[in-house]
């Protein structure tokens, strides 16, 4: 399925839970969770129902606040409080990344009808109504050369005509006014010269004509999209030198990375790019995707000592198989690479949803102490927090037979090979140890999750947990056999096991600590960790009395 159509489906999924209202919206999310039982199940989840918890976890049920911001971009203000805006003038902020508050209301009501009027110049399917259902993805970031709030928005309509529009404020929670477009996608023959494609190309748009190159490859021809990005989903960023960059693009032709002027915000017309084989004069540098192939919602954030490029595979409902994979490189412009040494272009056709390319945080998953597995996780941003923690920030889709979907956001970890982890589960405020858990501490008995590949997504089915017990004597029993060690002085913990089930032995590298379990006040160890050959996540959570 095409992003075309998914955009229709969560469209009229979100403007039904727009007009019951903020709270309504809420609270629809949150009973999806509670009447789970109720919902249809998989054979699969049937059989982790019949499961005995080793603890009464009802009797520990603590519910957090859940709010519905799809395509949540995280945002963090001078006094620490959170912000996530989202897919179709969404909001919601937080004191502790945990209790959310929807405010989708202040966040639209900051876009005033001349704002409104400005976005939707160049769109043709704005002049119908109102243009909430083609607003995607904003991004919120504080330039400080303007002293502005910068937020930048898709206005997304239908055969790739899109623009990235910058809308400035004085306070992040605006009011908001349009200061321009950034990029143009879907441009023709005949309307080319309302978009700032002359300018860049240093062409007359009274004598000269189009590139061949648009049209060929165009949307009269319906070739756009394997050539040419759809221009949504920007994730405005400063890299380590200070220089502001954009990177944006989804699915069709690829992800795409433009320097921008912290001046105005916008694009830095004194940057030429070269019309190659992954950049064009136009769009810029291509650092992922292409050809049509999946990957959308590009995030980058500098961590340790790389710049890491987030993008989602897949589709984004609840049976679309949607996860996020992982790639870094030494610079933002890339080349980017997974542990594994994959890159992410595509200069072909695949259907990648499962590919080995990437390395997957998490997949579809349930844990025994939950009511519903969690799928289709994606569109997710990057929180540097002030304390120097790092967070996942996404929507995730559940199997409880609808298509409501809530934001969660996991810490992230990097392990001693310096790649990156994602907590097992949703932070609470945890800390990693720095000299370590004890040993002692650690052995026990797990409930761990692979996050295999391989799964049917289609049809919702999920890693489960085995069990697996870390001995005090260093060896590995259960699901998985091998040994097992934490470094000295380190939150660091190796696993070198051997699955009997598929005979690879590999060694998994991450890291020990203690966390609560999702929606509940009990406390126990965790580790997550990586894959050295197979580029797999392994999740483990210590099971309560072992």
């Amino acid at each position: 399925m095409r992003r075309k159509a998914a955009r229709i489906l969560v469209t009229a999924l979100l403007l039904t839970l727009c007009a019951c209202g903020d709270k309504a919206a809420e609270t629809a999310v949150s009973g999806a969770g509670q009447t789970a039982a109720a919902q249809p199940q998989t054979q699969q989840e049937a059989e982790m129902s019949a499961q005995t918890a080793p603890l009464d976890y009802a009797a520990h049920h603590m519910e957090p606040s859940n709010v519905t911001v799809h395509d949540p971009s995280i945002f963090q203000d001078k006094d620490g409080k959170y912000y996530i805006v989202g897919t179709h003038i969404t909001s919601a902020r937080s004191d502790d990344l945990l209790n959310w508050t929807q405010t989708d209301q202040t966040f639209r009501e900051a876009l005033d009808a001349d704002t409104m009027k400005e976005i939707r110049a160049y769109n043709d399917d704005f002049k119908a109504g109102s243009p909430v259902g083609y607003l995607w993805a904003p991004d919120i970031v504080y330039n400080e050369t303007m002293g502005k709030y910068c937020v930048y928005l898709s206005a997304n309509g239908d055969h790739w005509q899109s623009n990235i529009v910058l809308l400035t404020g004085d306070s992040v929670e605006g009011p908001f006014t349009y200061a321009g477009s950034v990029v143009y996608g879907g441009f023709t023959e005949e309307n080319w010269q309302e978009t700032d494609v002359a300018r860049v190309l240093g062409l007359d748009p009274a004598k000269d004509e189009l590139p061949q190159r648009y049209i060929l490859n165009g949307v009269k021809n319906d070739h756009w999209g394997e050539e040419f990005p759809n221009c949504i989903d920007p994730c405005t960023f400063y890299d380590a030198d200070g220089k502001l960059w954009m990177s944006y693009g989804s699915w069709s032709g690829g992800i795409f990375l433009l320097s921008l002027d912290p001046a105005t915000g916008l694009r830095d017309y004194s940057v030429s790019y070269e019309t190659a084989r992954h950049s064009d004069e136009y769009f810029g540098t291509l650092i992922a995707g292409g050809s049509y192939v999946s990957g959308e919602g590009s995030y980058i954030q500098h961590i340790g000592d790389h710049y890491w490029l987030f993008i989602s595979y897949g589709n984004l409902e609840a049976r679309g198989g949607y996860n996020i994979r992982v790639f870094r490189s030494d610079r933002p412009e890339g080349p980017y690479v997974d542990e594994r040494g994959n890159s992410p272009f595509y200069d072909s056709y695949a259907q990648n949803y499962n590919f080995p390319t990437g390395e997957r945080l998490f997949g579809a998953y349930r844990w025994n102490t939950a009511d519903v597995g969690m799928v289709s996780q994606g569109h997710n941003s990057v929180l540097a927090d002030r304390d120097g923690r790092y967070y996942i920030v996404y929507h995730t889709r559940t199997t409880n037979g609808s298509e409501y979907h809530y934001v969660r956001v996991h810490q992230l970890f990097l392990n001693k090979n310096g790649w990156l982890l994602a907590a097992p589960y949703r932070t609470t405020g945890e800390r990693l140890p720095d000299k370590g858990l004890d040993p002692d501490q650690i052995a026990g008995s797990y409930d761990v999750i692979l996050h295999r590949l391989d799964l049917d997504y289609a049809n919702q089915q999920l890693n489960l947990p085995e069990t697996l017990t870390l001995q005090a004597d260093g060896t590995v029993t259960g699901a998985f056999g091998g040994t097992w060690d934490a470094e000295p002085g380190t939150p660091y913990i190796n696993l070198h096991l051997e699955a009997a089930h598929d005979k690879e032995t590999d060694t998994y590298q991450g890291v020990a600590l203690e966390m609560t379990i999702d929606d509940t006040d009990v406390t126990t160890v965790v580790f997550t960790a990586l894959g050295e050959k197979n580029q797999l996540t392994l999740w483990g959570s210590k099971q309560t009395g072992s």
